[in-house]
């Protein structure tokens, strides 16, 4: 840390000297290449983008080659160094101990007297432990000073302060380094604009009754009533017709912060509610409700949105917040702000996406403190339950606790089958936009599977599942990709071009605006490259899962995990490691990892199967879904590529549809016109050979099939079509 300082200080230094290259006055300081670049080395990253403020359309472009650069901006938030050896909370104890630092176990934190504020005299019982310690990554916040940093930067801070014989240390000294001109006026016009939506925006209170009654239908809340609106301080902003929910400070009730709820209606009549949030929805940390919370309170109704939060409030009286990121993400940074609470009920929605986050949520949370409300039809979201007129305090006592035992009979087990039974679309997963035949045989994308994609070699596994990622990731799934076998510029240059649908080369001033919106995707990567060790890999995995709530890894590919493994021990055993290991990580983490393996050598006119997966039939067996890229590499006319799945333990449907590559766009899922060739796969029972029967199929195109009878791609059962007399998990013989 104190090594980065002195860098940055000496880069102040020079700039206050004018040791700083020449530049012209009329380009924006943000185009400039920086002399100096901090030192750091990140294992998970993100893109970055250009400061909002500043208008592109009336850009100038220079003469000179040498300043049409662009500066890249560090963000802390967003760049993390990953420690060599991963942190426990027994380090930390041992380390707290020997520096004589008093302190005492929390839920999901460690709490300690904050050594950025004079300690309170011996003997007053004022001593007040504010210092938050994370007990998974080390990260420490001040609730007094609002002062947060890694475990380093605590260790340097306490170090500091005995070696200087210090009851204390300034607060400034972590609050951030100097903000450069950029970033500062980035920074001034956010808060401009919250202070301008929030002084241009209307109390219920000073609204029409006709007014407040028409907005209360636009939005739902009919049951709310004006007390509860004015109680949590929601506003009305007429511009752009959207309810105003702040975000107060709790340590100087100051306002940091706005969302905006707008609803829109479609053409059909459907209405569509978006958000948005000043400042950007990374550094939006607002926990809704939380300044009317006393100290005392151990008790609270966690939510996903700030609606069901005031509806829990009004009915109820329980002390309620709602999370800024709804079921996607808990961000470890709120993890303080909860720590006071004994008993914590997260009722984040009614459907099964909200009832996955709760089980995920209670495990950051602390499982003994934390109880979930099942969605059902009697149990909907805290708003809708207002609505119908449901005993919403009858629903939080009637909650269940996050703990559970070993061994657990039918009885405990009842409900949960029966939420899959009446939630059969949503127990499905996340569907696909860019590849509805995978919808129709996968069904969709589910948390805590294994899939196992392999691919000839240069038939375009990575381009292929770049955008089959980038599609889930587009529809919020949380993504970590781990690619080993080409860098990240390159990769996300690939996406970015399949984000877009086109060229950017030939359309470099459209840049700027699709880095904008792909800078927005909750994707992160992993710095790796090359051969690494497979603990290195799932301990930064791990580590993602917690900070960013990732719910889809990619790794590309096994081979590579392989290189730095003992070499005496025999290459297959090794693999098998790696793919067990890959396994318990997906299930243990609720997380989907998406495996590439590369396949055995065959001949060029064979088509592979699951026998061709390189290494043992452990990687079939353990994968729940098993997807195959299957290339014609004697054929050069369109349709030479085309996708198996192969393995479906979902509900046993296989099949086979025909790809279609666009080379502009980098994109598979472009759509395939006039006649389709699809294949189903059959076994023949009596000498396991595997016979290939092509069917035609002609659209229809005056009158849309339906999608549960869709007939453009055809399924069959697994334990027909992929059955093998060996070890029963599809793998040929």
């Amino acid at each position: 840390m104190w090594r980065s300082r002195f860098l940055r200080g000496a880069g102040c230094l020079l700039q206050g000297t004018g040791c700083i290259p020449c530049k012209p006055s009329h380009l924006p300081p943000w185009r400039y290449l920086s002399f100096y670049q901090p030192c750091l080395s990140p294992v998970l990253q993100r893109s970055f983008r250009a400061p909002a403020w500043y208008c592109f359309e009336n850009r100038l472009r220079p003469a000179v080659a040498l300043y049409f650069c662009r500066t890249l901006r560090k963000d802390a938030k967003s760049i993390m160094d990953f420690p060599a050896q991963p942190l426990t909370v027994t380090d930390i104890k041992q380390y707290l101990r020997y520096k004589d630092i008093p302190f005492y176990d929390g839920y999901s934190c460690l709490h300690a007297p904050s050594i950025f504020m004079e300690p309170a005299p011996e003997g007053s019982g004022k001593e007040n432990y504010s210092l938050f310690i994370d007990k998974t990554t080390g990260q420490f916040q001040c609730k007094e000073t609002l002062v947060e940093g890694s475990w380093e930067d605590l260790q340097d801070c306490i170090e500091v302060m005995l070696n200087e014989n210090q009851t204390s240390i300034s607060p400034n000294v972590l609050l951030g380094f100097p903000e450069s001109m950029e970033e500062q006026e980035e920074r001034e016009m956010e808060m401009k604009e919250v202070q301008r939506i929030w002084s241009s925006s209307v109390p219920f209170s000073d609204l029409l009754d006709e007014e407040v009654q028409l907005i209360k239908t636009m939005f739902l809340i009919g049951k709310l009533t004006n007390a509860t609106l004015k109680k949590f301080g929601v506003r009305f902003f007429k511009p752009t017709k959207s309810l105003v929910f702040p975000w107060f400070s709790g340590h100087d009730s100051g306002l940091r912060g706005v969302k905006l709820l707008s609803a829109a209606a479609k053409g059909d009549g459907q209405v569509v509610y978006t958000e948005a949030t000043v400042p950007k929805i990374s550094s939006y940390h607002n926990l809704f409700g939380l300044p009317l919370i006393g100290r005392k309170v151990g008790e609270v109704v966690l939510t996903g949105r700030e609606i069901d939060s005031m509806a829990v409030s009004q009915a109820t009286g329980l002390p309620s917040l709602a999370l800024p990121r709804g079921v996607s993400c808990l961000p470890p940074i709120l993890l303080p702000y909860l720590e006071q609470f004994k008993k914590v009920t997260l009722w984040l929605g009614g459907d099964m996406r909200s009832w996955e986050a709760s089980k995920i949520f209670s495990r950051k949370l602390g499982l003994k403190r934390c109880s979930l409300i099942r969605p059902g039809d009697f149990q909907p979201c805290p708003s809708e339950a207002l609505a119908q007129g449901r005993n919403l305090a009858r629903i939080v006592k009637a909650s269940i606790p996050a703990a559970h035992t070993s061994i657990v009979s039918f009885k405990q087990l009842r409900e949960d089958v029966y939420g899959e039974l009446a939630n059969v679309e949503q127990v499905a997963g996340i569907q696909w936009s860019r590849f509805p035949e995978l919808n129709r045989i996968l069904k969709g994308h589910r948390k805590g599977e294994l899939t196992v994609f392999t691919g000839p070699t240069g038939s375009g596994k990575t381009t292929f599942i770049s955008e089959f990622a980038l599609d889930l990731c587009m529809q919020g799934v949380n993504t970590l990709w781990g690619s080993f076998e080409i860098n990240n510029v390159r990769l996300a240059k690939i996406m970015l071009t399949q984000f877009a649908k086109q060229r950017l080369e030939e359309n470099l001033d459209q840049y700027d605006m699709w880095a904008d919106k792909f800078e927005d995707l909750p994707l992160y990567f992993m710095t790796f490259h090359g051969q690494q060790n497979i603990k290195t890999v799932l301990d930064t995995m791990q580590h993602a899962v917690y900070l960013y709530d990732i719910s889809h890894v990619i790794i590309d590919n096994l081979q590579f995990m392989m290189g730095q493994e003992n070499l005496s021990v025999d290459k297959f055993a090794v693999q098998d490691h790696i793919i067990g290991a890959f396994r318990k990580f997906a299930t243990n983490s609720c997380c989907h990892v998406t495996l590439i393996i590369h396949p055995r050598k065959e001949e060029d006119d064979k088509e592979l199967q699951t026998a061709s997966i390189f290494g043992t039939a452990k990687a079939s067996q353990e994968a729940d879904n098993v997807l195959i890229l299957q290339e014609k590499k004697l054929v050069t006319c369109p349709g030479r590529r085309s996708l198996q799945v192969a393995k479906n333990r979902f509900d046993g449907d296989v099949g086979i549809f025909p790809l279609e590559f666009n080379k502009a766009s980098l994109t598979f899922s472009t759509p395939v016109k006039g006649k389709q060739k699809l294949r189903k796969v059959k076994v023949d029972k009596n000498n396991s050979t595997e016979e290939i029967e092509e069917t035609e199929l002609k659209e229809k195109s005056e009158k849309a099939p339906k999608p549960a009878k869709a007939k453009t791609s055809k399924t069959v059962q697994g334990s027909a079509a992929l059955k093998n007399t060996t070890d029963g998990e599809g793998n040929y013989q």
